[in-house]
């Protein structure tokens, strides 16, 4: 299938690792010109040679977009070197889990800005671009569009990972809310909301809950697949294959939704 992703200039943040990597390696076979940002410069290399020994180039920027002069530079820097940006996909940035108990107003405030605010920095430099790109351009072209990779933890609350569900939930309202704003100018906001995927993210979670349970830790795992009506963590390149679809004109009816891909977890919950 032609999803018409060929040439089109896409970002995705925390594109080094994990969903991020996937969703970079998808965009690619599909014939886009990509970008993939990462705090970590060695994380970048690794992911840069991986994704060519898959046939695949793309370029690597290191930014901290926690920062948001760092996000509006590189946003800039990128679109100085390869061109106005079409499609953003956001996946940078992971709130550490903690045990209740040990949660203060530092680890608050610290997964704030490890997901919220990095995604925000992003979105706000790029929608600037596609948004004055609107103005040159005819009523009903699309101008852009704007992927954000959300955790479930925004709308399901778990006790080791309160602090980052909730800069997921804060994530999930502000994506709504641009997406209706945003729509009169031809662009697009949706969010992918994956659950448990087989990532060093879970991997660390799931070591933080064997702790709160005092279990071991192929016990936490047996019981986090348990729980999902599939049997089973999801892959990242099931979470790749949504983005490439909500990307694509084969979407283009498809605004301020928030997919879930948690093999049956919302529902049950």
């Amino acid at each position: 299938m032609n999803l018409k992703l060929n040439g089109k200039v896409t970002v995705v943040t925390g594109g080094s690792k994990g969903i991020g990597l996937a969703v970079a390696n998808a965009f690619a076979a599909e014939g886009a010109f990509v970008a993939i940002i990462a705090r970590d410069p060695q994380g970048l290399e690794q992911a840069r040679a991986q994704l060519q020994a898959s046939g695949h180039n793309v370029a690597t920027y290191a930014a901290n977009l926690s920062d948001a002069e760092a996000a509006s530079r590189v946003i800039a820097q990128i679109e100085q070197d390869i061109g106005p940006i079409d499609i953003l996909i956001n996946s940078a940035g992971a709130a550490r889990r903690h045990v209740p108990e040990t949660l203060d107003a530092a680890k608050w405030r610290a997964a704030m800005d490890a997901k919220f605010f990095p995604y925000v920095h992003v979105q706000d430099a790029v929608l600037t671009s596609m948004r004055a790109r609107a103005e040159s351009r005819p009523k009903g072209a699309t101008n852009g569009i704007v992927i954000n990779i959300i955790g479930t933890g925004g709308k399901i609350p778990n006790p080791t990972h309160l602090a980052g569900g909730s800069a997921n939930a804060a994530l999930m309202l502000s994506t709504v809310g641009l997406a209706a704003h945003y729509a009169r100018y031809g662009i697009r906001i949706n969010a992918i909301s994956p659950g448990a995927t087989a990532t060093q993210r879970v991997e660390q979670g799931l070591s933080v809950e064997a702790e709160r349970q005092g279990i071991s830790l192929e016990e936490a795992y047996a019981q986090g697949q348990a729980r999902i009506p599939l049997g089973r963590f999801g892959k990242p390149e099931e979470v790749a294959d949504v983005a490439l679809f909500l990307a694509s004109p084969r979407s283009s009816y498809v605004v301020g939704a928030v997919i879930p891909v948690d093999g049956g977890t919302a529902a049950v919950i």
